[in-house]
């Protein structure tokens, strides 16, 4: 069974996956015909300025952003998980809340609230205040900083509290005063917690589409650039923006093989004989913590919670009146109900595609020690470093002519989704299988059960919790998705995060506030639902 799962697991990720990204690679160093190999593309686009530009923006925003999500979670992870701050569970759920909402919404709703004629702007302008531009680098910076920093907030929480409470003991007998000891014996330990964190920060900020496309402007950015030559290249091979494509691909993968040389030279692992406890501090340090958490949470959920007040105001064009009105739901429901109906069935049926797909293999990787599984995990986690936009314009590549024409219909985007969020289901369904003792398998099976019998009637329930995690969050991610969306739709598929990109370019704020309240609304449900069947599963 497993060497059957693995082989099903490879063919679906190497037509899905790997074959598209093939395909970039080649449009990459092909000429415009696709006929003839070259490395002219790459002199082309590197040799202007503009393009090299957008790899200096791209690399330059990613490392600040990283930089300052670090800054601003560490010493939150630190509260939440030595201190005493009181409402630890409603802090971290709303924590969270970031991660499932789209990262785009945000940045408009930070062009509302900060623009050239936002509300906060216009109110400091009233008082003589003058203020800088929010488009640009320090917008996108600062929209990606309140989005991005659970990434790192999740893991470093959970490193702090596995460092073996022996280490700090000893440290403090030596000498070391309790501040010596968090920043030369504690901290040290809990660096690879931040590092992953920090590095899915920075691969989401290479393939970020949505933010940069709203607040960048005139700035040329990786994703969106590629977008752009895709669109306008009428030439049958997309060579410029294959050349980009393979360029975010490498710079990607060159992050990763640092990261991992700089683990591999330093050795982490403790103990881990008692996890350590909260630390006894003063009233003064408790208020500061509970008021530092409570400030980031809130501030970073500011945006989505004007988005859903502004979706309920008047606006003219992409002029604000700030008077109450039903009218932009009106007008966008008015338009088609098709665009919301989309969402829910793509996000539904991709998320179905991804726990069909990435429970076998989190079955195969976790149970079976052999060469084959780990290539399967690597093949598997893949997609966490490969920008939307790149992966569907390897499935345009791909998929419009030959023995398998998907494009102009929506099984093209399911499968892109069902690729792109695929980790979600391996990783999830894998953390609960390393848990789970394998002598309950043998058991089973030496009580007459087949393995398939046995995956389904023991291991698939036990997993459950882990399951429904991968589900919902493929989920409220898939109806959130805009990078790959904007690439592959065609006229009848549109989603709402097409129709608030469309209505974004072409100045309705209105209509875009509204899609971005029902896209909020729809990616929260299923949250509050999750968290329900959890809960009942946990009683029973």
């Amino acid at each position: 069974m497993p060497l059957a799962i693995a082989a099903l697991g490879f063919l679906f990720l190497g037509l899905f996956l790997l074959y598209p990204l093939f395909n970039v690679f080649s449009a990459s160093v092909l000429d415009a015909e696709g006929e003839k190999f070259t490395f002219a593309n790459y002199l082309k686009v590197l040799g202007r300025p503009f393009y090299r530009a957008a790899v200096t923006n791209t690399l330059t925003i990613g490392v600040i952003a990283t930089i300052t999500t670090t800054l601003i979670s560490v010493p939150f992870a630190f509260a939440l998980a030595r201190l005493p701050v009181p409402g630890k569970a409603v802090i971290l759920a709303l924590a969270a809340m970031p991660l499932v909402l789209p990262s785009f919404v945000s940045a408009y709703a930070i062009v509302l609230l900060l623009g050239r004629a936002g509300i906060v702007t216009q109110w400091l302008n009233s008082w003589g205040i003058g203020f800088g531009s929010i488009y640009g680098a320090g917008g996108i910076v600062l929209v990606y900083t309140l989005t991005l920093y659970p990434y790192v907030l999740l893991p470093t929480m959970a490193g702090f509290r596995a460092v073996d409470v022996s280490v700090e003991e000893a440290a403090q007998s030596l000498g070391s005063s309790p501040r010596r000891t968090l920043w030369t014996v504690t901290l040290p330990i809990v660096i690879p917690s931040i590092l992953a964190g920090g590095l899915l920060v920075f691969i989401e900020t290479l393939e970020n589409f949505g933010v940069p496309f709203v607040l960048a402007e005139d700035m040329p950015i990786f994703a969106v650039e590629a977008f752009k030559l895709f669109i306008g290249e009428t030439a049958p091979n997309p060579s410029s923006a294959g050349v980009l494509g393979v360029l975010l691909i490498l710079t990607t993968a060159a992050v990763l093989l640092i990261q991992r040389r700089y683990l591999s030279a330093r050795r982490f692992a403790t103990g881990t004989r008692a996890a350590p406890p909260i630390l006894k501090v003063g009233l003064g340090l408790r208020i500061a913590a509970a008021v530092y958490c409570w400030t980031v949470v809130l501030l970073a959920l500011v945006p989505f919670f004007a988005i859903v007040v502004l979706s309920f105001m008047e606006f003219r064009g992409p002029v604000l009146h700030p008077n109450f009105s039903l009218d932009n739901f009106r007008i966008l429901f008015d338009r088609s109900m098709r665009p919301l109906i989309n969402t829910l069935l793509f996000a539904t049926l991709a998320a179905m595609a991804v726990t069909l797909v990435g429970v076998p293999i989190a079955y195969v990787v976790t149970r079976v020690r052999s060469t084959l599984a780990t290539v399967l995990d690597v093949v598997a986690t893949l997609p966490f470093a490969i920008a939307g936009t790149v992966l569907a314009i390897g499935f345009v590549v791909s998929f419009n002519s030959g023995w398998l024409i998907l494009t102009g219909g929506p099984l093209i985007m399911v499968l892109a989704y069902t690729v792109r969020k695929v980790p979600f289901a391996v990783r999830s369904s894998s953390a609960i299988l390393h848990q789970i003792d394998p002598s309950l398998e043998e058991a089973s099976i030496s009580l007459g059960r087949s393995p398939l019998q046995t995956f389904a009637r023991i291991l698939v329930p036990l997993m459950l919790g882990g399951i429904l995690s991968g589900f919902v969050l493929t989920w409220v991610t898939v109806a959130s998705e805009l990078s790959a969306t904007v690439v592959l739709y065609s006229g009848p598929w549109r989603t709402l995060t097409v129709v608030m990109f469309q209505a974004l370019e072409s100045g309705g704020g209105g209509v875009a506030t509204a899609a971005a309240s029902t896209l909020i609304v729809v990616t929260l449900l299923p949250i509050a639902l999750l968290y329900r069947l959890v809960r009942r599963y946990e009683l029973s």
